[in-house]
C-alpha cells in the first residue's frame, strides 16, 4: 500500500498558496487541482498527493500534536533548499538540515513549520554525497 494524499488545514489558503507555491515546485511538486480560494493540491514525484484547504468541519484549523509530513527529497542539497524557500517564506525552523543517525544510517533530513504551525519534514535517504 502507498499513501495517496495528505490533507494539512489552513486558515488562510490564499497565504498557505504563496508558502506552497514556494516550496512544493523545489521537491518536483506542480499544482494539479485548483480551487482558490478554498483550496488547492500540489501532485508530487511518485504520485502522492498535498491538498491544502480548511477544515471540512469549518472549525479553526490547528497543528496536530505529533502529527507530521514527510516529504521525500531527491540529495540533500533539494532538502537544504526547500528548508531555506520555506524559512524565506515564513516558515519556521524546526530543525536544521542535517544527518540524523537515530531515523538510519542514511537520512538526511530538516523540519519546519507552515504559516499554520503543519509540521513537516524534508528527507533523502541517499546516504553521503
Amino acid at each position: 500500500m502507498s499513501l495517496s494524499y495528505v490533507m494539512i488545514g489552513s486558515n488562510d489558503v490564499t497565504r498557505a498558496r504563496t508558502y506552497f507555491d514556494a516550496v512544493l515546485p523545489l521537491i518536483g511538486g506542480a499544482i494539479v487541482a485548483d480551487y482558490m480560494p478554498h483550496a488547492f493540491c500540489y501532485g508530487l514525484r511518485g504520485g502522492g498527493r498535498v491538498w491544502v484547504a480548511p477544515p471540512h468541519d469549518q472549525d479553526v484549523a490547528t497543528p496536530g500534536n505529533g502529527n507530521m509530513v514527510g516529504l521525500l527529497c531527491e540529495s540533500e542539497a533539494d532538502v537544504q533548499a526547500v528548508h531555506a524557500a520555506a524559512l524565506a517564506n515564513g516558515g519556521t525552523n524546526e530543525g536544521d538540515p542535517g544527518p540524523r543517525p537515530q531515523y538510519g544510517p542514511d537520512f538526511y533530513g530538516a523540519y519546519v513549520r507552515d504559516l499554520d504551525g503543519n509540521k513537516m519534514s524534508f528527507v533523502y535517504f541517499g546516504g553521503s554525497e
